[in-house]
C-alpha cells in the first residue's frame, strides 16, 4: 500500500474498537497491517449484528456492519495464541514489525510470554502499544473496561443530554462509541511519535493507553470550567456553557444551528435579523454577559429565526460569515453536497463479497494521497500468505500448523 507509512508493519493483536480503530488509521496512512484473530471465531465484533453487509446476490453475509467499520485495509491471520506454537508464531511475527497493537486485560500477554519485555528482548526497537479501559497502573488496573462504563466513569454522561430541570433530563450515553473512537485516536498519535523517537535512537518502547484516561482528557474546556469556577458542569442540553448565541433554532420548517464565536459575529447576525438594537444592549453587547443574559436573549432571537425556513437563514446568514447549519440524520449526511465534495464515502471490492462501503478517513494529503485498496477482510483469509510472505513458511509447514488446529 502506498502513503506516508508505508513500510511500517503492524502486528494488530487488539479486537473490538479502540485498537482496531488505531490500526485502521494507520492501514489507511500505507502501514502494513497484520491483524491477528482466533480461528472460527475471529474478532467478537464480527458477530455484533444485525445489520450484517450483504452479498453480490444480496444475501446476509457473517459480515457485521460494526466490524467492517473498523478493519479495511487489514490482512486477517488466524492463530491461536493459546497454544505453545501460535504464541511462538506471535514471536516469529513480532520480530518483523515495527509496531504492535493489543487489548488485553492487564497482564494477559505476559501470561503468554508476550508482553513488552519478552517481544523487546527479540526487536528491541518494537512500538509495543497496549490498549485497557483504566490502564496498567492503579486501583482498576485489572478491571475489564467497556465504552459505555468508560462514557459514565468519566463524566461525559453527566454533562449530555437534556439540561437539568426540563423532560427527560438525566445523562445520557453518546450516540457512537467515543471512549473508543477517542482512545484510538489517541494511541494512533502515541505510535506515530513512539516511532519518531525510534528514528532517532534506535529504541522502541510501551505505550499504557486507558479509555479512561482519554476521556478524562477530552473533557476539556468542561474540566476548565470546573477547575476555575468550583462549580461542577450540568447537563446544559443543546446549548453552549461559555458562548452566547450557539445552539438550535426554530424556523418556518423545522431547526437550525446558529453558532455565534465572537462579537463581530453577533453584530452581523442582528444586522441580518433586523434586531440591530440587541448588540448596543448591556445584556447582549459582549460574550460573557449574553452567557449571563442567555434566555432573554434566545427568547428574542426566536420571534425573529421563526419568520423564515431553515434553507432561507442558512443562505443569508452564510453570506455574512455567520455560522448556521442544519441537524441531519445519517442518511442525509452522506447526500450532503459538501460530505460529498470531500469524497468522505468509500466503496471497496471484496473478492466473495462484492462492494464494501465504509467512511473515509478525514485526512487529506497533498503529496502523499490515500489509496484504499482492501476491503475489511474475510477471517483468515490472508493466513498463508502472510505465514509464507512474513514468515518464510513452507506449504508443507503452515499445512502441518492448520492440521493441528493452531492457524
Amino acid at each position: 500500500m502506498s502513503g506516508p507509512l508505508s513500510g511500517i508493519r503492524v502486528l494488530d493483536l487488539s479486537r473490538v474498537m479502540a485498537g482496531p480503530w488505531c490500526t485502521q488509521i494507520m492501514a489507511d496512512l500505507g502501514a502494513e497491517v497484520i491483524k491477528v484473530e482466533r480461528p472460527e471465531q475471529g474478532d467478537d465484533t464480527r458477530h455484533w449484528g444485525p445489520p450484517w453487509l450483504r452479498d453480490k446476490a444480496g444475501n446476509p453475509t457473517k459480515q457485521s456492519a460494526y466490524y467492517l467499520s473498523a478493519n479495511r485495509g487489514k490482512y486477517s491471520v488466524t492463530i491461536d495464541i493459546g497454544k505453545p506454537e501460535g504464541q511462538a508464531l506471535i514471536r516469529e511475527l513480532a520480530a518483523s514489525c515495527d509496531v504492535l497493537v493489543e487489548n488485553f486485560k492487564t497482564g494477559g500477554l505476559e501470561k503468554k510470554g508476550l508482553g513488552y519485555g519478552d517481544l523487546s528482548a527479540l526487536n528491541p526497537g518494537i512500538v509495543y502499544c497496549s490498549i485497557t479501559g483504566f490502564g496498567h497502573t492503579g486501583p482498576m488496573a485489572h478491571n475489564a473496561g467497556y465504552d459505555y462504563l468508560i462514557q459514565a466513569q468519566s463524566g461525559l454522561m453527566s454533562i449530555t443530554g437534556v439540561a437539568d430541570g426540563k423532560p427527560g433530563a438525566g445523562p445520557q450515553r453518546v450516540g457512537m462509541a467515543v471512549a473508543d473512537l477517542t482512545t484510538g485516536m489517541n494511541a494512533a498519535i502515541a505510535v506515530l511519535a513512539a516511532i519518531h523517537h525510534r528514528n532517532k535512537t534506535g529504541e522502541g518502547q510501551h505505550i499504557d493507553m486507558a479509555l479512561l484516561d482519554v476521556q478524562v482528557s477530552w473533557l476539556a474546556n468542561q474540566a476548565l470550567n470546573y477547575f476555575c469556577s468550583g462549580s461542577v458542569p450540568g447537563r446544559t442540553g443543546e446549548y453552549h456553557p461559555n458562548l452566547a448565541p450557539y445552539q438550535p433554532f426554530p424556523t418556518k420548517d423545522g431547526q437550525v444551528i446558529i453558532a455565534v464565536g465572537n462579537d463581530a459575529q453577533f453584530h452581523r447576525l442582528c444586522g441580518v435579523m433586523g434586531c440591530e438594537e440587541l448588540p448596543r444592549d448591556p445584556r447582549f453587547a459582549t460574550n460573557p454577559e449574553r452567557v449571563v443574559h442567555r434566555q432573554e436573549l434566545v427568547g428574542k432571537l426566536c420571534e425573529y429565526t421563526r419568520l423564515r425556513t431553515s434553507r432561507e437563514w442558512m443562505d443569508c446568514l452564510g453570506k455574512v460569515q455567520v455560522p448556521c447549519g442544519p441537524i441531519q440524520n445519517i442518511a442525509e449526511v452522506f447526500e450532503d453536497p459538501q460530505v460529498k465534495a470531500r469524497n468522505m464515502k468509500l466503496e471497496l471490492e471484496h473478492p466473495l463479497l462484492g462492494k464494501v462501503p465504509g467512511v473515509a478517513n478525514p485526512i487529506k494529503f497533498s503529496k502523499t494521497p490515500q489509496r484504499y485498496e482492501k476491503a475489511p477482510p474475510s477471517l483468515g483469509e490472508d493466513t498463508v500468505a502472510i505465514l509464507e510472505r512474513a514468515l518464510g513458511k513452507s506449504a508443507e509447514e503452515i499445512r502441518n500448523l492448520q492440521a493441528r488446529g493452531v492457524v
